[in-house]
């Protein structure tokens, strides 16, 4: 089952629904309505894998709206038997390479919302937001490629397939990058195994 408004699983892999097709023909016909409907469509899924990217809500917001907006300059050239996810995915995420890219200063990260009081264990609490702290850090400091290859497959739950698809790259770049990616992560998280 899936939610209102989501993208079937099978929709990724396959061709589009029928009512997809269908939609997108409105949109490449000029129908704002249409275009409204596929962005609330895609939206929360579309601010998760940028939040994921950029790090930033306001840097991850203006991805989003930029890649809306590149995909309505080239939604003419689309063609509508093929899912949209992917496609829309793959102009979110190099946008958001390029961007990553061209950032020279990096903004300093955000603090962490203190822990929920009333808790048992504060200490553990503690110890869990250090980890996820530790976490991000570590996500932050892989190769920008490196990082959306390893959230759309270990967060995202996508395949290989799924993930190349959408960087336009082969699987065994994927499974590389994803090796590469575990490694560092490992190293840098060393201290926290037991």
């Amino acid at each position: 089952m899936t939610a209102i408004g989501a993208v079937p699983v099978e929709a990724r892999s396959g061709g589009a629904t029928p009512a997809e097709q269908e939609l997108l023909g409105r949109v490449q016909r000029g129908d704002a309505d249409a275009f409204n409907l596929l962005v609330r469509r895609h939206l929360p899924r579309a601010r998760v894998v940028a939040m994921r990217l950029m790090g930033d809500p306001d840097d991850a917001d203006d991805l989003v709206q930029e890649a809306f907006l590149r995909v309505l300059d080239r939604i003419g050239s689309f063609d509508p038997s093929r899912p949209f996810e992917p496609w829309f995915t793959r102009v979110l995420l190099n946008l958001g390479l390029d961007l990553k890219r061209k950032q020279a200063v990096r903004r300093p990260q955000l603090r962490d919302v203190d822990a929920e009081p009333g808790r048992e264990r504060p200490d553990q609490d503690v110890e869990r937001a250090e980890l996820g702290r530790s976490l991000r850090n570590a996500l932050n400091r892989l190769p920008a490629r490196q990082r959306a290859i390893v959230t759309l497959f270990e967060l995202d739950g996508l395949s290989t397939g799924e993930v190349a698809t959408m960087l336009n790259v082969s699987q065994v770049t994927v499974r590389w990058h994803l090796h590469q990616a575990r490694r560092t992560l490992r190293e840098a998280l060393k201290a926290w195994q037991p």
